[in-house]
């Protein structure tokens, strides 16, 4: 069997670039497999392509290693699309938080629920779509694999407008297992959890000892009640309301809640998030000029993209305890064509979902409040239209006024504007 060409668009995430590095080159069975890094900033890419070739040379695995700024030149015999791309990320991000709240929206992050996931989608979706139309000429049968936010939404959005097979990977579910091993006492690698839902809003369905398979609902419900107040304080009041833990922390779960603001309301941590990235740079050329150990650099993210790929190219049947796919009936309770976040098994023949049925009618519920709103920001971003990004607001639970809506729709779209286009 021949090794895999893998495609890496937006290659100059360095948070997810190193993540992906490190397991590219930590598995063993990806020795003398095409790595293709792509990105449209050419100084992020230098600094991804220079990381990476040193830490092939200290791997032994022979990897051959490629940069381009035009991924056409690179997708053709492709195999796997690994893409985590983003358009300005913290500078957008900013206005996707700050003006709703101007208007007297109250919200958590801005990011994959509320107003900021609408304009999120209307500049990140187009861009996608122009990597799969590529992929559609160039490497049609090859994997979409998506980091990108927000998930839910682009997953949905790929499978309503392509062919190309494309699911969504995120570590929120390992976030929830430690949340209950934490409050139980245990170790993380002692205990597995099963959950269903969508991304970064799933419901911990079952909760067991690794070893015996016990189920430790019963001892989670106990430790909970007498755990520390301060930890997730928001996730564990929806835990005691509907009977399931969430996944995969209070802001993130609070964005697709009306009342998720009880959460907290103070967004993400820009200014902190710029200085990690100035040290992330510096640790970076410190390990390519060897004035660094780099031994630490080659240990496994816990991300899946790398451990999925290789199970599907080498037939090598797993099971996965989270993937964001297409739903087609498998969640039972939601609808078909919605995306959901669920555990899969990957083999050469694809990826394929387990069915969850048994969400309690409450769990569903909360679910079904971001349906309308996720599909209808999608069919704005494949459209670039203005309306129904004004309807997609007007159906999304955080959103507490139309006049709000409307003051949103106006100075967002136009901030945004560059990126917004039709796209199918």
């Amino acid at each position: 069997m021949k090794e895999p060409k893998i495609v890496f668009t937006g290659a100059g995430s360095m948070a997810f670039g190193i993540q992906t590095f490190k397991d590219i080159f930590t598995c063993r069975d990806l020795g003398g497999a095409t790595l293709s890094l792509v990105d449209v900033n050419r100084d992020n890419l230098e600094i991804m392509y220079n990381l990476a070739r040193r830490m092939n040379e200290a791997s032994g695995l022979n990897l051959r290693i490629e940069k381009t700024v035009n991924r056409r030149d690179v997708l053709g015999g492709a195999d796997f699309i690994i893409n985590s791309i983003a358009i300005k990320r913290n500078e957008l991000w900013r206005h996707d938080f700050q003006v709703p709240k101007k208007y007297g929206i109250r919200h958590c992050l801005g990011e994959n629920g509320g107003p900021g996931a609408l304009f999120l989608t209307l500049r990140t979706f187009p861009a996608i779509m122009d990597i799969i139309h590529d992929m559609e000429d160039l490497c049609p049968d090859a994997w979409f694999l998506n980091f990108s936010n927000p998930e839910t939404r682009i997953v949905l959005g790929v499978n309503m407008y392509s062919k190309i097979r494309c699911i969504g990977l995120c570590h929120g579910i390992f976030m929830g297992q430690n949340d209950m091993a934490k409050i139980m006492g245990r170790e993380y690698g002692s205990i597995e959890v099963r959950g269903a839902g969508m991304n970064h809003f799933q419901w911990i369905l079952s909760v067991r000892d690794k070893k015996t398979g016990e189920d430790l609902y019963p001892e989670f419900r106990e430790a909970e009640k007498k755990f520390d107040p301060a930890f997730r304080p928001y996730s564990r009041r929806m835990f005691r309301f509907f009977g399931l833990y969430p996944t995969c922390s209070d802001d993130h779960l609070g964005e697709y809640q009306a009342y998720g603001y009880e959460a907290g309301e103070h967004g993400y941590d820009f200014d902190r998030d710029e200085k990690r990235r100035e040290e992330t740079v510096n640790s970076i050329a410190a390990v390519v000029n060897k004035t660094a150990d780099i031994s630490g650099w080659f240990i496994p993210s816990g991300e899946q993209a790398v451990n999925i790929l290789t199970s599907m190219h080498f037939n090598k049947r797993k099971h996965y305890p989270a993937a964001i796919v297409y739903n087609n009936g498998a969640v039972k309770g939601l609808p078909d064509d919605v995306a959901v976040e669920i555990p899969v098994t990957a083999d050469a023949g694809g990826i394929h979902k387990e069915i969850i049925e048994g969400l309690p009618d409450g769990c569903i519920g909360a679910l079904q409040m971001q349906v309308s709103a996720q599909r209808l920001s999608i069919r704005a971003a494949a459209l670039g239209s203005r309306e129904l990004a004004l309807q997609a607001l007007l159906c999304d639970p955080v959103i507490n006024s139309s006049r709000a809506a409307e003051q949103i729709l106006d100075e967002l779209f136009e901030i945004n504007k560059p990126y917004i286009r039709k796209c199918v």
